[in-house]
């Protein structure tokens, strides 16, 4: 009489094999999460880009602004990057470009994990996004594919 089954060894090298795998598939999910919530920004802030623009055609200004601003025409820019403050991964401000004057140039930025959104969030490759009203664009950070 045979018996049919496996030994303790092939059980153990299937669970090692298997562990690897979704290490692996853990690894790449992690990525794909901070990949999307940077376009989810990306996209706030051409979003923004364009109300700034409409602004600017009738008071001939950019506005600055950022969340608990008291201005009312400030509190008319969405400062957070998704559908509610605590569910976005990045924060958004609006403010003058360096070295020039908030009538004639803005500059946005999507701050990744503040304490007024996802606190818990990190974009380390990336950092602070940023568009300005000249077309400009860029990240404060290390990686060289930050924007499309």
């Amino acid at each position: 009489m045979k018996i049919h089954g496996f030994t303790l060894i092939e059980l153990m090298v299937a669970l090692v094999v298997l562990l690897l795998l979704s290490t692996i598939a853990y690894a790449n999910l992690g990525s794909f999460v901070i990949k999307s919530r940077r376009i989810e920004a990306q996209v706030a802030l051409l979003e923004l880009m364009q109300e700034q623009e409409r602004h600017f055609s009738r008071h001939r200004s950019y506005v600055a602004f950022a969340a608990g601003a008291a201005d009312p025409d400030a509190q008319r820019f969405k400062w957070f990057s998704g559908d509610a403050p605590g569910a976005s991964a990045y924060e958004l401000r609006g403010q003058a470009c360096p070295g020039a004057e908030i009538t004639h140039c803005i500059e946005l930025l999507a701050i990744p994990g503040t304490t007024r959104v996802n606190a818990s969030f990190a974009d380390i490759e990336c950092g602070t996004l940023s568009l300005d009203s000249t077309g400009r664009h860029g990240a404060s950070g290390v990686g060289t594919k930050c924007w499309p």
